[in-house]
C-alpha cells in the first residue's frame, strides 16, 4: 500500500500524531492491521474493535501478540460486542475515532459521554454511517466533527465501486458457482457507486440486470446505462437473485420477501444490520437455518418462500470473503490517515458536524497513486487548469486573420 506508506510518513516527520489516542472500529483483516501499525509508528496509540462476523480471528489474535489494545472476537454474541466497545473506549479514551458505520462514535454518545471532552472528532468510512452522522447532526445531538471519509472520490469511485461491487461479484461467484450469474435475473436494490459496480460486473457475466432505486435520477442513469429500471414489486417475483445494495435497514422488509419465488438468492451488499429484515422474519416465526454449505443459510419466511440467504445476511464480501482488494483499500486508508490528519490540524476550529475533505486532498492522493503506478500526471496544483480568468469570454478574446492583423 504506497500511497497510505507515504502518506503515514509525512505524519510521522510531521509530529501530529505524536502522543494521540486513535481508536478504530473496522474490519479485522491484514490490510487492518496494516493502518495500525501505520498509525503506531507515525505516533499515535491506537486500539482496535471489530464487529464478530467481521473478525478474521488469526488477525486477530496477531494485532493483540504485537501489543495493541484490540476488543475483536469472532464468536461473541451482541451483548458481548457492546461490552467489548466499552472497554475499548473505557481504556483507551479516544481523541480520534476512525469508525465504520458510526456503530462506536455512537456508543459513546449514547453510554460514555463523559468521554466526549477529550473527543477531537471523527474520521467516518461508511455510506450507512455517514447518513447516521447527518441525521445526529440535523436533530442537533451531533457534539463533534466528523469528517465524512465515504464522500471522497477516493472511496467513491474505487472503494465503493469497484472494491466492494466487484468482490461483492467474486464473493457470490465462490459460494454459488462460477456460472451462477449466466442468464439469471438479478434484481439490484440501488444504483449508488456498489450498486453500479455489483451490476456492470454480473451482466457482463451474463446477467440480466434490473435496477430499484427510489430516486428518480438514479433510476434514470441506470436506464441510460442500458439496464432495466423497474419498482421493487414488480421485479422481485420474477429474480432469480435479489441484490440490496442501499445500505439501509429493512430494504428487504417481510412483505417483499414473501413476493420472492422459492429459492430465490438474496445478497446483501450495503452491509448494515437487518438490510434484510431477519428480525421481522423471526418475529413472524420464520427461521435462517444453516446449510453444509459454509455462507449459505436457508431463509424460511413465514407465508412466503424459502430463500437462499448469502453470508447470514450481512455484507457479502467481507463476511464471507476477504473483502476489498488492497490496492483499493490503499487509497481508502489514505483518505482515512488525510482525514485524521485535518481533524487534528484543525483541532478546536472545526464546528460539530459533518464535513468533507479540501478536494485538494484527493488530487493529492491520485496524484500519489499514480506515481506509485508510473504515470507522471500533471500538478494537481496547475492554475490553468483549476483557477480560470472568469472575466475572458470569447467575446473578449482577440482574433488573429489571416494576414496576421488582429481585431476583437
Amino acid at each position: 500500500m504506497p500511497v497510505s506508506a507515504r502518506l503515514a510518513s509525512d505524519l510521522a516527520a510531521s509530529g501530529v500524531l505524536r502522543g494521540v489516542r486513535i481508536a478504530c472500529s473496522l474490519i479485522v483483516e491484514p490490510k487492518t492491521a496494516v493502518l495500525v501499525e501505520r498509525l503506531s509508528e507515525a505516533g499515535a496509540t491506537v486500539g482496535v474493535y471489530c464487529h464478530a462476523h467481521e473478525c478474521d480471528q488469526r488477525m486477530a489474535d496477531e494485532i493483540a501478540s504485537r501489543g495493541y489494545a484490540i476488543e475483536a472476537n469472532a464468536s461473541w454474541t451482541p451483548a458481548e460486542e457492546r461490552e467489548g466497545a466499552l472497554r475499548l473506549l473505557d481504556d483507551l479514551q479516544p481523541n480520534v475515532i476512525i469508525d465504520d458505520g458510526a456503530n462506536l462514535a455512537r456508543l459513546l454518545v449514547m453510554e460514555r459521554p463523559e468521554l466526549l471532552p477529550g473527543l477531537v472528532g471523527v474520521a467516518e468510512e461508511t455510506t450507512s454511517g455517514v447518513r447516521a452522522f447527518q441525521a445526529m447532526a440535523d436533530a442537533n445531538e451531533l457534539p463533534f466533527p466528523v469528517i465524512a471519509v465515504n464522500d471522497s472520490q477516493l472511496k467513491t469511485k474505487f472503494d465503493n465501486r469497484h472494491g466492494t461491487g466487484e468482490t461483492c461479484v467474486t464473493t457470490a461467484l465462490r459460494l454459488l458457482g462460477p456460472d451462477a450469474f449466466t442468464d439469471a435475473r438479478v434484481c439490484v436494490i440501488g444504483y449508488g457507486p456498489v450498486g453500479e459496480g455489483f451490476s456492470r460486473r454480473v451482466r457482463a457475466l451474463g446477467a440480466r440486470v434490473t435496477i430499484v432505486d427510489i430516486d428518480p435520477v438514479m433510476s434514470l442513469e441506470a436506464r441510460f446505462a442500458g439496464f432495466e429500471v423497474s419498482s421493487i414489486e414488480e421485479a422481485l417475483p420474477s429474480s432469480d437473485v435479489v441484490v440490496s445494495a442501499t445500505g439501509v435497514r429493512h430494504t428487504l422488509p417481510l412483505e417483499l420477501l414473501r413476493l420472492m419465488r422459492n429459492d430465490a438468492r438474496v445478497v446483501v451488499i450495503g452491509g448494515i444490520a437487518n438490510e434484510v429484515a431477519l428480525d421481522e422474519v423471526a418475529a413472524a416465526g420464520g427461521s435462517v437455518v444453516a446449510t453444509a454449505t459454509p455462507g449459505l443459510s436457508r431463509l424460511e419466511v413465514a407465508g412466503g418462500p424459502t430463500l437462499v440467504l448469502l453470508a447470514s445476511g450481512d455484507g457479502v464480501n467481507y463476511a464471507a470473503g476477504p473483502g476489498n482488494p488492497i490496492q483499493i483499500m490503499d487509497f481508502s486508508f489514505a483518505v482515512q490517515l488525510c482525514a485524521v490528519d485535518y481533524l487534528l490540524r484543525n483541532r478546536g476550529l472545526l464546528p460539530a458536524g459533518v464535513h468533507r475533505l479540501p478536494g485538494e486532498e484527493d488530487r493529492r492522493i491520485a496524484t500519489l497513486a499514480l506515481e506509485a503506478r508510473g504515470a507522471n500526471p500533471l500538478p494537481y496544483e496547475t492554475p490553468v487548469v483549476l483557477v480560470p480568468d472568469w472575466r475572458r469570454t470569447r467575446y473578449a478574446d482577440t482574433v488573429v486573420s489571416p494576414d496576421g492583423s488582429a481585431h476583437d
